[in-house]
Order: C-alpha cells, then structure tokens, then sequence
C-alpha cells in the first residue's frame, strides 16, 4: 500500500466552509432509530443544502483548494487553505504515501449566468460541449465541459501542472475520462512529461495517470472526437478502471434492478441465495464460467493479446476475443493501464455487496472470509490495485449505492475498528428508493452486523494480502510481454477445472527471472463453500505454502495440503504456494 487517492480536493460549489452555518441532523437522534427505518434519510435530506460534506464533484474553482476540509474558516482564508493543504501532503509523504488527487473536468456545477457559473460567464457558449439543438449536453450528471476545444484543453493542462508543481502531487485520477479525448490525454501527459525537480521541483514523467475510461453518452462510440476510454489508450501509460473483473467477482452490475446477482466471489452456482435473478442451475453454471474467464484475464492485467484457455468457450482465445456486455473483455496492451479493483466509492461497498449477493444464513466469519478472497482476486492479479477506504475492515454504506450527498452518516468509516456503519437506516430514496424493499430484510437482521472482533479478523487477514503482494515481484511484472511469458492457468478449460476454483501459475523460470527467491508459484482461490482437491500440472513436493500464509494470521489457510501433484485447499480460501530455485 503506497498511495493514498484522495476525492475531489479543489474547491466545489455546494459543501459549506463556514462551520457556523453548516446544517446536519443530531447524530444522537439518528442511532435512536431502528436500523431499517427511512427516517435517517429523510432528517438528512432537510439539511443537505447546508451540509458539511459530500464527495465534492461539483467544480466551482479548478485550481484553488476546497475550504470545508480547512481546520476553521479563518484558516480557509487567502493563502491559509494553501498553507494546510501543502502541509497534509508533506505529512502523507513522510508517512511513504504517494497523493493522488480526483481530476473533474468532465462537467461543471453550473452553467449560463448563474451565481456559481464561471466559464460560462467568461466565454457564454465556448466552455460547454452543446447538442445539436444548442442546448447544454449534461450527460456526465451536469454540465458537460467541451475539452475538445482549445482553451478548454488548456484549463486541464494548467490546472493539473499547477497541483504537481505548487503541490508536489504524485498522480491524477480522471473522473469520467471517457468524456475527454484521447488528445486530451496526452497534451496532459506531455505537459507532466517535460516537468524536470531542476527547473520544477518534480519529475513529471513519475505523475501516475489514470481514470474512468466509460464509454456513454453524446460522446460515445468517439462521436465527437476518439475518446480516452477503454480500449483506446493501449501503449499510452494511461490506465482505466476495470469493471470486467469488478463485475465478474461481484456479479450483476452497478445497475441491476435486483441487487442480488450473483458472481464468482458471492457465491454464483456454489451458493445460491435462490433469487430469481440468477436463473436455474444450468444458467448459473454458464455465467459462473463466463466470470471465471473474465477474472483470469483480469489477472493478467486485462491484456488484449493474452491467449486465455477460456471455460466457457472450451478453446483458447485471445483476450479481445472475449466478450463484455457487448464488446471485448481485454483491452490493454501492458499492465499497468489497468486498475484492478472490486469497490469503490461508487456502488455499494464490498461488505454491501456480500451482504445483498451470499445466502442470507452465510455465517460472518465466511463473510469476513469472503471479502478477504474477492479482495485478492484484485490484489493478486499484474497492474495496479485500488482499495476502497475501509473495505479491508468490512466497511459499510447501509446498502447506499450512490452516497454523494449522504452525509457522514452513510459514508461513515470508523478507524477505532468498532462499527462498519451497517444498519444505518435505509439509504436515500433519491437513488435507492427503488430497492428499499430488497434492503428491509437485510437491515433489520442484526445478525449481519459485524462485531469489532469480525473487523479485526478482516483488517489482519487484509494485512496479510498486501504483504503477500509486497513479497515478490511475480504479482508486479513489469511488461505485458512477461506476462504472456510467465503467467498460465493450468486448470483452466481441463477436466479438473471446478466450479468457482481458478488456479494461477507464475513460472519465473521462463523468460528473464523477476526475482531471485522462487522459481514459481502456484495461487489457487477457493471461493466454494466446501474445500477442493484437484490436481494442478507443474505441482511437486516442493512446493510449499508462502511463508506469508504459513506464518500469517490465518489458520484456516494453514491447513492447505500438497501430496504430489494434488493441492487440497480450505473452502472459502485463497493459498500462494511457492516453490524454491
């Protein structure tokens, strides 16, 4: 873990600075209320126009810092925000950790001539991309930015190279980068590229670059221009989230009308929690093979090029070949221009998700189980990795899948390990109205309420995967070529492959070494409810459990088995094994 990505951080037009004026319902008075009731929302709705928090993705100032995070409002004046906000990063960076910042210039909070309008007001009609109609396109939620034109280009070049200089930032996160171009992109990349620490104070070219590469509204499909989403920046450095493996370990898709469908890391066709969303067995062992294929190529880093032994087609494949709601799966051309990741501040949570997908009787310590194994099949795979603040300890949005403007309430995370904020009242009508009555049950079962020894449990078994992921090079290689030279799936498309198991073998010994401390390893993921035995091709005596794992925290995974070529491996459980040169 060596990067912190912080929400939008510049200054927004709807959070109030002034701590005298800021509204929000008597906390006291909301945890007197029963944990299915909708009346947390609706006291937290009558005070949202004078909030103290939301998530920030309304741009008012681009190039100025946000005053509501300031320690008072005197503090917020003139240079004082400046003064602060340089000195938390300082504090991140003596902690080891890079600082990424949220970038929106997709779209504006306003527009025309209103008060918190601004680029409208400079150059009426310039800085908005227009419809055909010369109405303001407002695809992204709001007032769309038209970053195709020049001196809207330009804001995004001076805004970023003014956070890396004055600032000393380490990265840029893109909101909505599917609405820029792909020109945008790299005038933005070149710009941090010709940063030098003699005349700037920074190395541009070590600024990390990367985004959300959807491809949606006016622009899609590069209408107006080739955008910078997936599948278009291949050989550019600039990476994209990757929903392919988010959604195959989930299951379902941030938009499903019924919350509870079911993926490889909740239980689809091991599990099932019976709802009708997930078809008959026949359907369920079908989509389970088809997420299985995405999340191997997932592991590889999502590479366009990689040829898969796919499951569900029962032939090799490329990884562009594969299919994703309607286009292809793998879309890289190196590993790091994919982020791996199963929750965001987007959607519901992980813990959420587990909750609405597992069986309802699935008892908490195979929950705390199962988000540690959803968690490593990002974790474990080539490319970056993005961990959602808090999943490493259960955290909770009481079901909200949209908590932009919720409040500290459902966007609650408590560092003392004591509440993951589930069972906070049902979340917002605004957005999940719709799904009140799938959530009722799950919220008035306090049962599904973990107690702080279950987030104990999960934070050490997390701790775990990340130095499992520190320990080698061999879950962080370098080129797309090592990839396709070192990383198989043995079981895969085999008489052996079992349903719900994925087997991964990365041989050091093929191609140039990455390391000098094992000749291979062997990463099996059991995410069944039953433990597996299964024959893996490669696997010998010497292949024994990773000393992380053997030495860790977890004694389920300690009973892991090698006898010849077989491995036997606890259900629920993912194991490293790893053989010496």
């Amino acid at each position: 873990l060596n990067t912190v990505q912080l929400l939008p951080v510049f200054d927004n037009a709807s959070v109030e600075e002034a701590k005298e004026r800021q509204r929000g319902p008597v906390k006291a008075d909301l945890r007197a209320l029963p944990s299915d009731s909708p009346q947390q929302q609706r006291l937290i709705a009558l005070t949202v126009a004078n909030s103290p928090y939301n998530w920030g993705y309304d741009p008012w100032h681009y190039q100025a810092v946000e005053g509501s995070y300031c320690s008072s409002l005197a503090s917020a004046e003139g240079s004082g925000r400046v003064h602060e906000f340089r000195a938390m990063i300082g504090a991140l960076h003596a902690l080891g950790l890079r600082v990424v910042l949220d970038q929106v210039f997709n779209h504006t909070a306003s527009y025309g001539q209103n008060t918190k309008s601004v680029l409208d007001r400079i150059v009426p009609g310039y800085y908005h991309r227009l419809s055909p109609l010369g109405f303001t396109e407002q695809s992204t939620c709001c007032p769309n930015v038209a970053t195709e034109h020049a001196m809207a280009q330009k804001l995004m070049v001076d805004s970023v190279l003014l956070w890396a200089r004055e600032y000393k930032v380490d990265g840029f996160r893109f909101d909505l980068m599917g609405h820029h171009s792909r020109d945008n992109m790299l005038a933005v990349r070149a710009a941090l590229d010709a940063l030098t620490p003699e005349h700037d104070g920074v190395d541009g070219r070590a600024v990390t670059m990367y985004g959300e590469g959807w491809n949606f509204g006016e622009v899609a499909d590069d209408a107006r221009f080739v955008q910078a989403r997936q599948g278009n920046l291949a050989g550019t450095g600039i990476g994209t989230f990757n929903d392919r493996l988010r959604d195959a370990v989930r299951g379902g898709g941030p938009f499903d009308h019924d919350p509870r469908a079911q993926g490889f890391g909740t239980g689809l066709f091991t599990a099932s929690n019976e709802a009708a969303v997930n078809g008959d067995g026949y359907h369920q062992r079908d989509r389970l093979l088809r997420d299985t294929d995405l999340i191997q190529l997932g592991l590889t880093g999502n590479l366009r090029d990689y040829w898969l032994p796919s499951n569900a087609r029962r032939l090799f494949v490329r990884g562009d070949e594969l299919e994703y709601n309607g286009g292809p799966a793998g879309y890289a051309a190196e590993p790091d221009e994919v982020i791996n990741y199963v929750d965001a501040h987007d959607n519901e949570t992980l813990f959420d998700a587990l909750t609405l997908k597992l069986p309802i009787e699935t008892p908490m310590a195979d929950r705390v189980r199962m988000n540690t194994l959803c968690l490593a099949l990002a974790t474990l795979g080539q490319g970056p990795v993005m961990w959602h603040a808090g999943t490493d300890i259960l955290r909770s949005k009481s079901l909200d899948r949209n908590s932009y403007n919720s409040g500290d309430w459902f966007n609650f995370l408590d560092w003392t390990m004591t509440d993951n904020g589930f069972g906070a009242g049902l979340p917002p009508e605004d957005d999940n109205g719709p799904k009140w009555d799938f959530f009722r049950p799950f919220l008035a079962e306090l049962a599904l309420k973990p107690t702080p020894d279950d987030l104990a449990e999960a934070h050490a078994q997390a701790l775990d995967l990340l130095r499992l992921r520190a320990s080698t090079r061999l879950f962080r290689l370098a080129s797309g070529h090592a990839v396709r030279t070192k990383v198989t799936f043995p079981v895969s498309d085999t008489a052996h492959q079992v349903p719900g198991v994925i087997v991964m073998r990365i041989d050091d010994r093929l191609g140039d070494p990455a390391q000098d401390e094992w000749a291979n390893l062997i990463a099996v993921f059991n995410a069944t409810p039953l433990p597996v035995r299964l024959p893996v091709p490669g696997l010998d005596g010497r292949h024994l459990l990773h000393p992380v794992q053997a030495n860790g925290h977890d004694s389920v995974v300690k009973g892991t088995r090698v006898q010849g070529e077989w491995v036997r491996v606890p259900a629920r459980t993912f194991a490293v094994l790893v053989r010496p040169w």
